[in-house]
């Protein structure tokens, strides 16, 4: 996409350290710089953040709808399990929701 070319090279988000170019933008679940994991120009993103209290993570999904209103564009779910479960659940919400089945090894 055209976004993509624009921010390839240069955005504030990048970081480039031994020869590689990282990004910290949000929802990039690998923080590469590069098309497939970028948060940005997609139209829907997951990211994944630990919770507020310490306990589990929070699953950060961008929905497709609402693009226009980026605060609501954004739904959270809050997993609160051990690790295996957590990323059983993760890897459920994306694979049976259809979501983007690129990122389901990330």
């Amino acid at each position: 996409s055209n976004s993509r070319m624009v921010i390839r090279n240069c955005s504030s988000f990048l970081i480039k350290r031994n020869g590689q170019t990282y990004s910290t933008e949000p929802n990039n679940l690998k923080s590469k710089n590069s098309f497939r994991f970028n948060g940005l120009v997609h139209k829907k993103t997951v990211g994944v953040q630990p919770a507020a209290d310490g306990k589990g993570v929070v699953v950060v999904l961008k929905k497709r709808a609402g693009q226009h209103k980026p605060a609501g564009s954004y739904e959270k779910i809050t997993i609160n399990k051990n690790s295996r479960a957590t990323l059983n659940s993760l890897r459920h919400i994306i694979r049976k929701n259809k979501y983007r089945k690129d990122l389901r090894m990330a």
